[in-house]
């Protein structure tokens, strides 16, 4: 126990110094000032006049307040386990060391989700995600492929308290999916999920194969912010292909009985995007266009292109060496992402949503290279 008690002085230490490296990161001095300016300008006369402004204000304020409470909670409970653990080495007294072991525990976690917060300070990583998947070559094989990233997704949303709504679906052939688009709604969605973006490749024996033998198949993930409706990009009728057809698969009592779904292609670019969950035509082309806004979008700004005019179309090429992360469960199990490094051998943890680990290590190695350039 006296041992124990010792390696919790340690730990407090290293805490301590994870402690002002938030600090620095925060930049807590200017924070404050900050979160005060934005408290007098909700207090003016005229604040409610423009809804929409005033509603930023708010969320801007409420997300300062939120990191300034977070810091100083993680200051305060240290103070009081360093003193809680000194009085216990004075007394030598054991009896207490569960409870500083616990509260050293929680907060290290505490510490460790103030950090991923502060690495998701990107423009659009409070936003949405508008998560898209599509099988490689492959046929059967990728498609099941796809879907079992699908079910992986929906674990994740699920495990985060996230939800999930399906706005396009396209079943496989005989099994699996040929795509699927979904809409995860929550806090950081798209900051989490936009690691996933790439290209996801499987190796194991396949289940549709008689012969037993071992296949590789790739699927891609796309991942968007959604962005919300006053997003101000004005789109051609002429570069348009917009059809009706029959919904498929999950979505809901409309699917094919109707023409309700569509599919629209921006000629200029070739991207495509669909919705079927919606109870109507009009409503699915206008969930439909708000997908193609955001696309653009996104592309508009990793690209740092002036104008939407702008995009050229490029195609991913769904195959061996464009792969961010491997799944593999056979001959041996390993999921590994090769642009961090970061691995584990539990795969069935992965594939029931289990990614915090993967996306930790992107958004630190994101931050690095950021940091970098």
């Amino acid at each position: 126990m006296v041992l124990l008690l010792e390696q919790s002085q340690q730990k407090i230490r290293e805490l301590k110094d994870l402690i002002f490296e938030l600090s620095e990161s925060l930049n807590l001095p200017k924070l404050k000032e900050e979160a005060e300016k934005l408290n007098r300008l909700s207090q003016e006369n005229g604040f409610w006049d423009d809804a929409q402004q005033s509603q930023v204000v708010l969320t801007a304020l409420k997300e300062h307040n939120e990191l300034i409470d977070s810091f100083e909670e993680l200051t305060t409970t240290h103070a009081s386990i360093s003193e809680l653990l000194e009085l216990a080495i004075e007394a030598d007294d054991e009896s207490l060391t569960d409870e500083i072991m616990t509260s050293i525990h929680n907060l290290e976690d505490a510490a460790a989700e103030l950090k991923i917060t502060l690495l998701l300070s990107g423009q659009y990583d409070q936003n949405n995600a508008i998560v898209s998947i599509h099988p490689g070559a492959g046929g059967t094989e990728a498609q099941d492929w796809a879907q079992m990233l699908y079910r992986m997704y929906c674990r994740f949303a699920e495990r985060r308290g996230y939800k999930l709504k399906v706005l396009d679906y396209l079943d496989g052939d005989e099994a699996g999916i040929k795509s699927v688009t979904v809409l995860i709604e929550g806090r950081y969605a798209y900051g989490y999920l936009k690691s996933e973006g790439g290209v996801h490749r499987l190796v194991r024996v396949s289940p549709f194969d008689s012969s037993g033998r071992r296949h590789t198949s790739f699927t891609s993930v796309e991942v968007l912010p959604e962005f919300n409706d006053n997003l101000t990009i004005k789109l051609n009728e002429e570069d348009l292909r917009i059809e009706a057809h029959r919904a498929s698969g999950a979505g809901g009592q409309h699917v094919n009985k109707t023409d309700s779904a569509i599919r629209i292609t921006h000629i200029p670019t070739g991207i495509v995007v669909g919705c079927q969950n919606e109870r109507s035509q009009l409503q699915n082309k206008e969930v439909a266009l708000k997908m193609l806004k955001s696309k653009l979008m996104e592309i508009k700004e990793r690209e740092q292109l002036e104008k939407i005019d702008d995009i050229k179309g490029v195609k991913l090429n769904i195959e061996w060496g464009a792969q961010i992360r491997s799944y593999v469960f056979m001959p041996y199990t390993l999921v590994k992402d090769h642009r961090t490094g970061c691995e584990t051998g539990d795969i069935s943890k992965v594939m029931d949503g289990g990614l915090d680990d993967f996306i930790n290590a992107y958004l630190a190695w994101n931050a690095q290279e950021k940091s970098q350039k």
